[in-house]
């Protein structure tokens, strides 16, 4: 495969004295350019508000599931490998002294591959997909706080340009798409849960052999040294190929970890890496950017999703998946709830009718996941315990029918009605499960 193309810029608007829309979205990421996407295919006003330009960095995996991948397909993007996307097959395991592959499940809901892409491509991509299909896009232009009517709803933001430039744009309907900041959520008293999931992702490029695997490896120990003769590092890892001649490696630190806070992750990675093979490539000679981290807001860890006017999409509204770390296809599918949320809001007049319309997004949120994320807290309790983790990859990883429903529970890819044996097991569970809120 040859190098991913890089994408088409989208179109910037420029601030002036016109700012008003039918709608206002706020970031422009996976979960603002999905919600943007669907809400202008409807024919909805989108402006679409961003503090960086494109194409900018993210501290991302780059690697899909095919959730992922179906939620690309949705947007009309084209995922074919012509089109500079890596495909994989599924998932390489390794724990416990085993090395296991695990094929992406053949359903009828999902497609039976996944993908990779540098995020600074995808989200370009993704921002331009809205732009075509009408959306407003204003780069260089951050949100500083919510404009607020008499009765305290949000009815804009006021913002500022690259230049300092003070702007203002005004909408009936707010969406904060901003990521895990949530700068705005908090203007209107709505904070993290330091009870729900948090983890804490730090990821590196290297030159690498590894670059083109038809599988997305995961690493379920990281040890200090060879394992068994030193200590077990408290965390997961990942080696991506990307197809280019790189792969992305990195790990993720859960905060139900002991280490969780008190440890030097950018260190933590260089020491697991040192201890891979040499023919790998992974050492800091052939690093090709320095070490970066994010935070990855879990399990509905800032709610309400709807309050006063405004919609918490995505990472604003901590849709990662406490499973497994994902977040771009939950912040899409978000987005693409919050769009639909807001396409029948606008179809009634302001008031009481169309409150009842807004407050069926965040049913949807707690409808699709709030059962499996409550799920997902549990394990991510279990996991950070290190005793718990490795007896489940040393017992677990030898079988591989247990460790195929495992991978469908991980990244929950079930078919609802016409799956399997291990796809009905879940879905029950999932149902007897009360929703988190």
């Amino acid at each position: 495969m040859s190098a991913p193309a890089a994408s088409a810029r989208p179109t910037t608007t420029s601030a002036d004295t016109s700012n008003d829309a039918d709608v206002l979205v706020v970031g422009a990421g996976p979960s603002g350019a999905s919600a943007a996407y669907w809400l202008a295919t409807a024919g909805l006003d989108v402006a679409v508000l961003e503090k960086t330009t494109f194409p900018r960095e993210k501290v991302c995996g780059d690697g899909l599931t095919p959730r992922g991948t179906r939620a690309l397909v949705e947007m009309g993007i084209d995922v074919s490998e012509r089109n500079g996307w890596l495909h994989n097959r599924g998932l390489r395991v390794i724990g416990g002294g085993q090395r296991l592959h695990l094929d992406w499940p053949d359903l009828t809901s999902f497609p039976p591959f996944g993908l990779v892409r540098p995020r600074a491509d995808l989200d370009a991509m993704l921002a331009n997909q809205a732009v075509k299909a009408g959306a407003r896009l204003y780069e260089n232009t951050a949100a500083t706080e919510p404009l607020l009517d008499a009765a305290g709803r949000v009815v804009g933001v006021a913002g500022r340009t690259a230049e300092k430039k003070p702007v203002s744009f005004r909408a009936p309907i707010v969406l904060t798409c901003e990521g895990v900041s949530g700068k705005l959520a908090q203007h209107l008293g709505v904070h993290r849960n330091d009870k729900r999931p948090l983890g804490v992702a730090v990821r590196r490029y290297y030159t690498s052999p590894k670059t083109h695997d038809d599988y997305l490896e995961s690493w379920l120990e990281l040890w200090d040294g060879k394992p068994n003769e030193s200590a077990l590092l408290p965390g997961y890892g990942w080696i991506f190929g990307m197809g280019d001649g790189t792969v992305n490696a990195g790990l993720g630190v859960l905060n139900s970890s002991a280490g969780f806070q008190k440890t030097d992750y950018r260190a933590m990675l260089t020491r697991w890496l040192d201890n891979t093979p040499d023919e790998w490539g992974l050492r800091e000679q052939n690093a090709t950017c320095p070490t970066r981290g994010a935070a990855l807001p879990m399990g509905f860890n800032r709610t309400p999703h709807y309050t006063r006017g405004m919609l918490l999409v995505g990472d604003a509204g901590g849709s990662v998946n406490p499973f497994n770390g994902e977040g771009i296809p939950y912040a899409m599918e978000s987005g693409k709830f919050a769009a639909e949320a807001v396409v029948q809001a606008l179809a009634r007049p302001a008031g009481a009718s169309r409150e009842r319309a807004l407050e069926a997004y965040p049913e949807r949120m707690r409808a699709e996941w709030g059962a499996y994320y409550r799920l997902g807290a549990a394990f991510v309790k279990l996991i950070g315990k290190p005793p718990v983790m490795q007896a489940c990859t040393r017992h677990g990883l030898p079988h591989p029918a247990l460790m195929r429903f495992v991978l469908k529970l991980l990244a929950n890819l079930t078919d609802p009605h016409d799956g399997d044996l291990s796809d009905r097991v879940i879905n029950v569970l999932t149902r007897l499960t009360p929703a988190v809120r």
